[in-house]
């Protein structure tokens, strides 16, 4: 699944007239970058949420064929259903296009060269979730997690050095979101804590190249950046 049902605030005046996932970073729209790399790690179905300019979304990607996958929509209200609210409502399509049991989930608005191959049995027998966490960039000094053996917890379970931001990229168990009701906004992160309350969050530290593309000026930095490789 990917996430694209954000206002993108902090993009205005760009998402004003364009969904944030649409604008192009080095010629492509940054949710084509997330296709073709999902496409190529074995991913043939994706479900992509939408609220703000949603339309736009659907008449660009179409069914996905463009790429080589099936791309299914799940339309939300004005105002959008919160992360959580988001995957509920996308899993309770007709079909269930997320599958039986662990699903991948991706922020439309980053841009993130993590390999999408590392989510098939990146879920232990126990786990109700898997994230994918990166060093805090300089605009996040809050934190996210806490990362250590390979489990995740709360940011002041242990010590700074362990402490890192959320990539916007996991691996979720449909049993995480039983409580969470179809159509109701709803946040993410108590779902997480109350799991890792129960040590059942695993998590990877990615190094690599990863822009949370939320201001214009990030978007252009990553733009020059992507076009000198």
């Amino acid at each position: 699944m990917i996430l694209a049902a954000g206002r993108g605030e902090r993009m205005r005046p760009l998402s004003d007239r364009i969904p944030k996932p649409l604008l192009p970073v080095a010629g492509k729209p940054l949710i084509v970058w997330h296709l073709e790399r999902l496409a190529r790690a074995g991913f043939d179905c994706i479900v992509i949420n939408h609220a703000h300019l949603g339309d736009q979304i659907e008449a660009l990607l179409g069914t996905g064929d463009a790429w080589g996958v099936s791309i299914r929509y799940s339309p939300e209200p004005a105002g959008a259903l919160e992360t959580a609210g988001g995957i509920a409502q996308a899993l309770a399509l007709a079909d269930a296009p997320l599958g039986d049991d662990a699903f991948l989930v991706v922020n439309g608005d980053i841009y993130c060269e993590w390999d999408f191959h590392r989510a098939a049995g990146a879920l232990g027998a126990n786990d109700l979730a898997h994230l994918v966490l990166v060093p805090n960039p300089a605009h996040h000094t809050a934190v996210d997690f806490a990362l250590a053996q390979g489990r995740v917890a709360d940011a002041g379970a242990v010590a700074d050095t362990a402490r890192h931001t959320f990539a916007g990229i996991g691996i979720y168990r449909r049993e995480l979101f039983a409580a969470t009701v179809p159509g109701q906004s709803a946040p993410l992160a108590p779902l997480l804590r109350a799991a890792m309350a129960q040590q059942r969050v695993s998590g990877e530290l990615h190094t690599g190249r990863w822009v949370d593309v939320g201001t214009p000026q990030r978007l252009t930095e990553l733009d020059v950046e992507l076009r000198s490789l």
